[in-house]
């Protein structure tokens, strides 16, 4: 990996839900660090030999320890410096939040993952295309409407934000852009007004802006 970097290296890919909980967190905390967008069909070689998963987000500390599971980057970060406390929401425990967190990263994400991109599970559909991803959408669904019913107060747990929330909602986010004409047509209007809020906030905006791919130097760009 070569030198140690002055400031933490974040590895990531604009449009990975995984990768934009990273940012998030980094962002909201204040915490400096370099910002390394890459294309996951032409890793650098600096991301493999930090991580050799390949997978981002990956968080390099000026320490040379390497964090690549994107929950561990936002607790890294908050446990820095927690200006909105999202680690201690008023009305949610951290086992509370965990649990949310693991449903959505668990059976949801399944389901989110065959809705979008159903061509990578040929194999489970069984010649039925259409059926499968409507089955997958409306299980699913079933998870959206339980997340809908949570946000009586606006947030997950109360009236602000938390882990839980921004860990969430950039899966919430792929999943209404997969076919947004029919996200708007369903009965959830909190989960609309949560995910639109989320959208419009300067955080958000602020960590979505476009980069340049960047390329370790070895691969022949710098």
């Amino acid at each position: 990996m070569g030198a140690l970097p002055a400031l933490p290296i974040l590895y990531s890919f604009r449009r990975c839900p995984y990768a934009m909980r990273a940012r998030l967190a980094l962002s909201i905390s204040g915490q400096a660090h370099e910002l390394r967008e890459v294309v996951l069909r032409n890793k650098p070689a600096d991301l493999l030999a930090a991580s050799p998963k390949g997978t981002v987000p990956v968080l390099v500390l000026p320490g040379g320890e390497v964090l690549d599971e994107s929950l561990d980057i936002m607790r890294w970060a908050l446990g820095r410096n927690d200006p909105a406390q999202w680690l201690a929401p008023p009305d949610a425990s951290s086992d509370e939040m965990a649990a949310l967190i693991a449903a959505n990263d668990g059976d949801f994400k399944r389901h989110l993952d065959r809705y979008k991109y159903p061509n990578r599970y040929v194999d489970e559909s069984g010649g039925d295309a259409a059926g499968f991803v409507l089955k997958h959408r409306t299980e699913a669904a079933l998870w959206l409407a339980q997340l809908d019913a949570r946000l009586g107060d606006g947030w997950l747990f109360g009236t602000q934000p938390s882990l839980a929330d921004m860990a969430i909602l950039p899966f919430v986010r792929q999943f209404a852009h997969t076919d947004a004409d029919w996200f708007a047509a369903q009965a959830w209007p909190r989960l609309r007004r949560w995910l639109a809020a989320f959208e419009a906030s300067d955080l958000y905006t602020g960590v979505m802006g476009k980069q340049a791919a960047w390329q370790s130097a070895s691969d022949g760009k710098a």
